[in-house]
């Protein structure tokens, strides 16, 4: 994948919820090897960006192309299988099945590029997940369950992955685990779009970032930028 080629490209997104218009012309790319974050305040539009790329909102107008391939119009499941995961906010563990058997409907072949992702791996990032893994995910705290949700779409060998508020609600050592776990993803070629509320998290672990507001794209800039924009974080991020 060359410089000048992305690996993801949204163009001019619209959706809707019903007769709401929630996405008004989105666009935004993600290179090979790159970490990305959406953030913006509540209602920006940024968790239905991702649900819009990955089908799970049919976008009413605009495209998405993974390697030059179009995305829109698939199902959530070809989506999936062609190369793209999705961690949602809500987690979505299969509570009925024990941390081993949620990371085993996970596994996947992968679509060439990124090296495979095994079990060993999982547990070496999340020790506490190799300690439970016979337990019932429904039994787990957010934080584990968050942790089980990441894992689980890494064994799908994915060549992007899209994060929705991974620390929402979670304790501070283990929001550090996470940042540390984005961190490795993309070491490991593996390209990310994260939606985080907390901008100390989307600093760090970011190439570039855009900001969301209103259902647009207002500002795209590298970390530093948006650290030292004064007037744009009074503007979209201050609540």
């Amino acid at each position: 994948m060359t410089a000048d080629k992305p690996l993801l490209c949204v163009e001019n997104l619209h959706a809707h919820y019903g007769k709401s218009h929630v996405l008004h012309g989105v666009s935004l790319h993600l290179q090979a090897n790159e970490v990305i974050s959406l953030i913006g305040r509540n209602g920006s539009g940024r968790s239905t960006t991702l649900k819009a790329i990955m089908g799970l909102l049919p976008p009413s107008s605009g495209s998405v192309t993974l390697q030059g391939k179009r995305m829109s119009g698939l199902r959530p499941y070809e989506i999936c299988r062609a190369g793209i995961a999705y961690v949602p906010e809500e987690r979505e563990v299969f509570a009925n099945l024990t941390v081993d058997e949620n990371l085993r409907m996970g596994e996947q072949p992968g679509v060439k590029g990124p090296q495979r992702w095994t079990m060993a791996q999982m547990f070496d990032y999340f020790p506490r997940l190799k300690e439970r893994r016979n337990t019932l995910a429904g039994s787990l705290s957010g934080g584990e369950q968050q942790m089980l949700t990441i894992c689980r779409s890494l064994l799908g060998n994915p060549q992007a992955i899209l994060i929705d508020e991974p620390t929402e609600g979670l304790a501070p050592k283990i929001v550090a685990a996470v940042g540390d776990c984005i961190q490795d993803i993309h070491k490991k070629g593996v390209s990310v779009i994260l939606v985080e509320q907390k901008l100390a998290i989307a600093l760090k672990v970011s190439t570039r970032i855009y900001v969301m507001g209103q259902g647009r794209i207002v500002y795209e800039g590298t970390p530093q930028e948006v650290a030292g924009n004064d007037q744009l974080l009074a503007e979209w991020l201050a609540v």
